[in-house]
């Protein structure tokens, strides 16, 4: 049997239909009330039936005052159980499993989604062109609130149909935060050593693991490293696996990078792409972490997103025991069938479509020194996907014709009317804030 099709048993007892992975895109699909829409159905049915193992969604908000961008699904005290279960249904009708993304942006809220956002420390943004705000420190209560706010939303997964979860401590995000020695300068106990500043994430999983129980998959996705320079490191995220084994958490995703640092969207530093070689020739960014991690839990089942563009190289990966799962995000925008075809032989190659649209007419050049103009053509790439993930949730073809900055322009215009109507309801009184009455 091809390695890629292989089943995978969980240490919970779940088992993976085959090794593809739809690695979580953020959606930007809820409705006003900030719940699941008929368009997660449509979109997460189409990657279900496309045959995919496993497909982690966008990352679901625990509070309702902290969105990621305009149009995150939010579960606290706002409803939408049922659509929940619409949701889940969709997603699992291929015979593959949906597990929901839990997650906190911390400091990484855009001003249209929330003004006032906070983090482990009152660290703000460098390189964002203005469109974070600066964040407070959270209190210790706070912070209790959240990991209740994790179990509470897990416990909801479970209730609504989702068949795992999966925390989110990657990406900058709020765990991430607290992860990383650059954000986070507490003198707490959630500050200062790594096991302080692990602190978080551990109680969090250890919360969602008692209110899930345990044959409930919980998965982690986690930072091999920031990439920046007095931030979270390779060997720090091997300790931080250690421990999560400890845990008995059934699935690892390793992946790397910030906002700030843009390797999350494949725009290494320079300095990073020439260190990084040999990895790039392998076509997975974090394989070589997941070595590392593998060395340090060889119980703990890895995934590893960032880089694939290619099936023997995701086949050897699976066959060697280097992962277990691989990890794909932005070639299912464009083939939301990509797992099917690949074990039906028709494709070698995945479809990389951002090779082009850099190039596109008008991009501004990536190789510019001025990080704000970086910043820029990120967002103008991050654009053309999320165009396409509404294309695919309206039941409509990936518009590859799409042009960068038509992409980008019609981003923000959407977003900041989403935030808008958002804004109005709040006012009138239709959307209050979120109390954790109910978390």
């Amino acid at each position: 049997m091809d390695a890629l099709a292989r089943p995978l048993a969980l240490p919970c007892g779940a088992v993976l239909p085959n090794r593809f992975a739809k690695s979580a895109m953020t959606e930007g699909l809820a409705d006003g009330n900030d719940r699941a829409t008929e368009r997660h159905q449509t979109l997460y049915r189409r990657w279900s039936e496309g045959g995919v193992g496993l497909s982690i969604t966008g990352n679901v908000q625990i509070d309702r005052r902290y969105l990621e961008r305009p149009g995150n699904v939010v579960y606290d005290d706002n409803g939408g159980l049922e659509e929940l279960r619409s949701w889940a249904d969709a997603g699992t009708r291929g015979g593959g499993h949906l597990w929901m993304q839990i997650s906190h942006p911390g400091r990484q809220c855009t001003r249209m989604s929330s003004s006032h956002p906070v983090s482990a420390s009152a660290v703000k943004m460098h390189g964002m062109i203005g469109l974070m705000a600066p964040p407070r420190a959270l209190e210790a209560g706070e912070i209790r609130d959240i990991i209740r706010r994790f179990a509470y939303v897990a416990k909801a997964a479970k209730d609504s149909g989702f068949t795992g979860v999966q925390v989110h401590s990657a990406h900058g995000y709020l765990l991430s935060q607290f992860l990383s020695p650059r954000t986070n300068q507490r003198t707490d106990e959630w500050g200062g050593p790594l096991e302080d500043r692990s602190r978080l994430l551990r109680e969090i999983v250890a919360a969602v693991r008692q209110s899930v129980g345990p044959e409930f998959p919980i998965g982690v996705k986690l930072n091999s490293a920031d990439f920046q320079k007095g931030g979270f490191t390779n060997e720090e995220s091997a300790q931080v696996a250690r421990w999560l084994a400890v845990l008995g958490i059934d699935l690892l995703e390793i992946s790397g990078g910030n906002y700030e640092q843009m390797a999350v969207i494949g725009r290494l530093d320079p300095d990073e792409v020439k260190k990084r070689e040999s990895t790039r020739r392998r076509e997975a960014y974090f394989l070589e972490y997941a070595r590392l991690i593998r060395d340090a839990a060889p119980e703990l089942p890895l995934m590893v997103t960032g880089g694939f563009r290619s099936v023997a190289p995701m086949r050897a990966a699976v066959e060697s025991g280097e992962v277990d799962v691989v990890g794909i995000a932005r070639p299912f925008c464009v083939m939301p069938d990509l797992p099917s075809r690949i074990l039906s032989g028709d494709v070698e190659q995945l479809p990389a479509p951002e090779k082009d649209i850099r190039l596109g007419p008008g991009l501004l050049s990536s190789t510019s020194p001025v990080h704000s103009v970086r910043t820029l053509n990120g967002q103008a790439e991050l654009a053309w996907f999320y165009h396409q993930i509404i294309e695919l949730s309206e039941g409509r073809e990936p518009d590859l014709a799409l042009g960068t900055w038509s992409a980008l322009f019609a981003h923000f215009g959407r977003e900041l009317g989403l935030a808008r109507r958002r804004t109005f309801r709040r006012s009138a009184g239709a959307l209050p804030a979120s109390t954790g009455s109910q978390v």
